[in-house]
């Protein structure tokens, strides 16, 4: 089972802003007794691009394009750190609700909600997701096309039976996720459109830490994410001895991703042969950097005009969230038994009248 880590949710795969798919998402995270991390924090994202972003620490709602502020009308950021303030309350709620179904008593504990929809502007083609998760693992989604609720655990299932039974609920989320969103995204994506339909190139230096360690074809400032990096050798991709990490945030809006070359068998003589290939969706000519023991930068050099991307502060709350659910998680296979029943029912906000738009 997947870990639920705000923003790089694994759950449902990124899109860049290019011509074709676009999407807007947001996140909803609820924490108990994490030491300096909020204790609740929304973030609102359009094609992988942060744009709104509110946590319990600062209690307010902030653009973080520019171009939010030309999207959203006057009362907008008001009105949606309120609707933050009181979804906060709820979100502390379930979390002392859900405790008693695993039982649990205290502890670090995390409880999220992500939503969001998919247009494709090629097509027309729309698609809407709605997933909640707790302490590491999936705990209930809703399937659109089936109007229904999927529940993973038996934990789950005493809120999927009550959630299936609201009809008006379910007809409204449907409406939200395949309408309004959409809308709302066609209207961001016009918006923000020079700066989320540009394309960056990346630089494509290669890294070694030291000479027995593998070396990293690493490229970094590109925009969108709609990339694609692999090693291969006389034109042949390898797979073997290559070792490919995901594609991660910058703290510019641009993006970095590593491919790793294991190098330890390799003969000194054949290091030619090999070749980082950087593949770019809407641009033709690969980059391609050659296996060249000249050009690779280890840490035995001194510190060159080469700045090291600095990893957005999103992606360093999805590091803390990794190791708090690591914690959480084997933590709670310990206590777990069975689910108890008669217990209080979830709040579940309504994206009609409690969503950031």
């Amino acid at each position: 089972m997947q870990a639920w880590i705000p923003p790089l949710l694994l759950l449902v795969s990124f899109h860049g802003a290019s011509a074709g798919t676009h999407s807007l998402k947001y996140f909803y995270t609820a924490s108990s007794q994490v030491p300096n991390f909020p204790e609740f924090a929304v973030l609102g994202l359009v094609d992988e691009v942060e744009m709104v972003h509110y946590d319990s620490n600062t209690k307010r709602a902030e653009p973080k394009q520019d171009w939010m502020n030309k999207a959203a009308d006057s009362q907008y950021w008001e009105r949606n750190t309120g609707i933050f303030m009181g979804a906060h309350e709820v979100f502390k709620g379930n979390i002392e609700i859900l405790k008693p179904r695993f039982n649990q008593t205290g502890g670090v504990h995390i409880y999220q909600w992500m939503y969001g929809c998919e247009w494709d502007d090629e097509t027309g083609k729309v698609n809407g997701y709605d997933l909640f998760g707790y302490d590491g693992e999936d705990f209930i989604s809703f399937d659109v096309k089936t109007e229904t609720r999927i529940a993973p655990n038996q934990q789950a299932l005493i809120t999927k039976h009550k959630w299936d039974n609201n009809k008006a609920q379910i007809a409204e989320e449907k409406h939200y996720l395949t309408q309004i969103c959409p809308e709302w995204l066609k209207k961001y994506v016009d918006y923000g459109r020079s700066s989320l339909l540009r394309k960056d190139l990346p630089s494509v230096p290669l890294l070694q830490k030291s000479p027995s360690s593998p070396v990293s074809c690493h490229a970094t400032g590109f925009y969108p994410n709609s990339a694609m990096m692999f090693w291969r050798k006389d034109g042949e991709e390898l797979h073997d001895i290559v070792d490919h990490g995901e594609i991660l945030p910058n703290h510019d809006g641009s993006f970095q991703m590593s491919s790793d070359l294991d190098v330890s068998s390799l003969p000194p003589e054949d290091w030619e042969k090999y070749e980082c290939v950087f593949q770019f969706s809407g641009v033709k000519e690969d980059i391609i950097t050659k296996l060249d023991k000249a050009v690779i930068r280890t840490n035995r050099e001194k510190p060159t005009d080469v700045t090291v991307p600095i990893i957005a502060a999103v992606v360093v709350l999805a590091l803390v969230l990794i190791a708090v659910i690591g914690y959480v998680y084997k933590n709670r296979k310990a206590e777990c038994s069975k689910p108890q029943d008669n217990n209080p029912e979830l709040t579940r906000l309504n994206h009609e009248g409690n969503n950031p738009r």
